[in-house]
């Protein structure tokens, strides 16, 4: 036996350990079994090319818990190791590796800045062991050895009785860590880190239907049938599928297995993906895995972090920003790569030019299979625009390269359920829709039941009215304004028709200068100067005579500012809602008002068709709706 002293600088490297290299404890339970698929894997390389007289055979790696003795078991029958490399590895290069960690990052590596660390994985087990036991065979059929450290940098190193090869590591739970002997909590953390190892994980056992029984029906003399039980049989519990999807090629899937998939991922979602993304690329970086397109909502925020990034197969993290361009990261999926550094800040991380480049493959790739979705089936593409247009949207808005790509599918629906590509929209609108000034206006809806009587207007027009009710329409129609030639975007609301789209024909008042300024006196005596500006307009006598507005600019940047952006101007959420009144002189109900006997009547009129105007718009509430419903039935006495 030998007895010996790690040679370390730091002489209590263990508490140090414990304390900095990881938030998140219960990470060993991945770096051990990330080892014992590396030696395993590293096996199977040796003897592919003779280099090792081992017979690979059918390795698996075993979890064990002995709740009684305290221990955790991790066997592995990969290449194991002789004594000579449990001291080169173990006592030279995992400490001095530990050592070198800790001095680079123990300042930072409480913080959430480090994503993963692979390679250093060894010393993990003293976060929640007090003493942890190596028992190892080497595949060259050397003496088996074993090695034992208590968590100090003393350890033994011994021979031992082992025949099989491979490897097992025991841990001594620590008694602030026992929640690592319950099978619950280690069936989860294998479930969470292993699933789609590339090696099986066995953990216990489990009966299963013996699939080589038949059971046996009989019939009794009344003709009943009785089946008899199925038998039973006894086998590992293999708790990872070593084969996942994004491994396999393309071609070797059907639409089914990308489903089954998306069920194995996420076993609690019972809506299918819309559709799904395979990734694919050894140039210039390796890359695999499938994103799905789920069902979205209008909020941004509650999608998030349902990525799973894998290095080999080995989970890492669900937060994949600064990897997958943030408006992807509403997608669902895997992706896998050997060539993310894990062991370094999200800062580094986002200014890397590997993951740059991977960044755009991933933004490429999901632009060209819109694309190829749309032009394939455009009605099945429109019927899942609600579904998808809040990441397409996103995407427009954030990436410039996708921006110009979505040009080919993405959508702008009308109100009455037609679709068009912008190419579309602008051939479909530029001969009734430019103004007096050469300028195309596209008017748009939010709300189509709020804003019916200003569609219809603009409808009745002869206007295409398009219905985008996203959160974030005001960035991207302001997007879209500065990138497209000679374009402007008006709510329907924002003004009254004609002065939307601006013609030269002008409609003349009925009423004189005098009755005008008559009319605008009596208006400004009645209706709220902090809630409504007053202007008159000579529209056809057919239109409303009250017509309630919000200027395009001020609620544009409102909702600019309540969704981030709109240039910091916080001034406009602090302003109070200020409305247009437009009151049409030439309607006939203006003209009653003028002509109303008493100034009573007059602002009586003024009072109910003000408060017409706001019901229309939603802007009647409390108090002020009981008086007017009052005022309404005495009316109508």
């Amino acid at each position: 036996m030998t007895k010996g002293s790690i040679n370390v600088s730091v002489e209590n490297i263990f508490p140090l350990i414990k304390k900095f290299l990881y938030s998140d404890h219960e990470i060993f339970l991945r770096e051990l079994i990330s080892n014992g698929t590396d030696a395993t894997l590293k096996l199977k390389h040796l003897t592919s090319i003779g280099e090792s007289k081992s017979e690979y055979g059918n390795p698996q790696i075993e979890v064990k818990i002995d709740k009684e003795g305290k221990k955790l078991h991790i066997i592995d029958q990969g290449l194991g190791m002789t004594a000579e490399e449990v001291e080169k590895y173990i006592n030279q290069v995992a400490f001095s590796g530990a050592e070198e960690f800790l001095d680079k990052y123990k300042d930072s590596a409480q913080d959430s800045g480090i994503i993963g660390h692979f390679g250093l994985g060894f010393y993990s087990a003293f976060m929640v062991a007090e003493k942890v036991e190596i028992i190892t065979k080497s595949h060259t059929g050397a003496e088996a050895a074993h090695w034992t450290c208590d968590g100090s940098p003393e350890f033994t190193l011994e021979p031992s009785d082992k025949a099989d090869r491979g490897t097992e590591i025991i841990l001594h739970i620590a008694d602030d860590s026992t929640e690592f002997l319950e099978e619950q909590r280690i069936s989860a953390l294998l479930n969470k880190y292993n699933k789609f190892m590339p090696i099986p994980i066995k953990f216990g056992t489990k009966e299963i239907n013996d699939p080589d029984f038949t059971p046996e029906t009989t019939t009794d003399a009344e003709g009943k049938e009785t089946t008899e039980p199925h038998k039973q049989i006894t086998v590992d519990n293999i708790i990872n599928n070593p084969n996942p999807a994004w491994t396999k090629q393309p071609t070797e899937l059907e639409a089914e297995d990308y489903k089954g998939f998306y069920r194995e991922l996420y076993p609690m979602q019972f809506e299918e993906p819309l559709f799904h993304i395979h990734l694919n690329v050894d140039y210039p970086f390796n890359l695999t895995g499938i994103l799905y397109f789920p069902k979205m909502t209008n909020d941004m925020n509650i999608q998030k972090d349902k990525i799973q990034l894998y290095q080999n197969q080995v989970y890492v993290t669900d937060n994949v920003e600064g990897i997958v361009p943030e408006f992807l990261t509403m997608l669902r999926g895997v992706i896998d790569s050997p060539d993310i550094p894990l062991n370094v800040s999200r800062s580094y991380l986002q200014a890397d030019g590997a993951v740059k480049k991977i960044s755009s493959y991933i933004t490429r790739k999901v632009a060209d299979k819109l694309k190829s979705l749309f032009n394939s089936n455009r009605e099945d593409f429109e019927a899942k625009w609600d579904d998808i247009k809040i990441v397409i949207e996103y995407g427009m808005l954030s990436e410039e390269k996708f921006f110009e790509k979505a040009d080919a599918f993405a959508l702008y629906p009308s109100v009455d359920g037609k679709f068009y590509t912008y190419e579309e929209l602008y051939n479909k609108t530029k001969a009734n829709q430019t103004d007096k000034d050469g300028k195309l206006v596209i008017l748009y809806a939010s709300n189509k039941d709020q804003q019916h009587s200003y569609i219809e207007a603009a409808k009745a027009k002869g206007y295409e009215v398009l219905m985008l009710d996203s959160p974030i329409v005001s960035h991207l129609i302001q997007k879209l304004e500065s990138s497209k030639e000679n374009i402007s975007f008006a709510r329907v609301d924002g003004d009254h028709i004609d002065n939307l789209i601006k013609k030269e024909e002008t409609t003349i008042s009925k009423l004189t200068e005098e009755q005008q300024t008559t009319l605008d006196t009596l208006l400004k005596e009645v209706v709220p100067s902090e809630k409504f500006t007053v202007q008159l307009e000579a529209m056809d006598s057919d239109a409303s005579p009250f017509i309630i507005t919000q200027p395009e600019f001020m609620r544009r940047m409102k909702e600019m500012q309540q969704t981030g952006g709109g240039g910091g101007m916080n001034m406009f959420g602090n302003m109070p809602e200020i409305y247009n009144l437009i009151v049409n002189t030439n309607s006939p109900l203006v003209g009653d008002i003028l002509e109303a006997d008493s100034k009573e009547d007059k602002e009586r009129l003024i009072t109910q068709s003000l408060d017409l105007a706001r019901l229309s718009q939603g802007l009647l509430k409390g108090e002020e709706l009981t008086n007017f419903i009052k005022r309404s039935y005495e009316l109508l006495k």
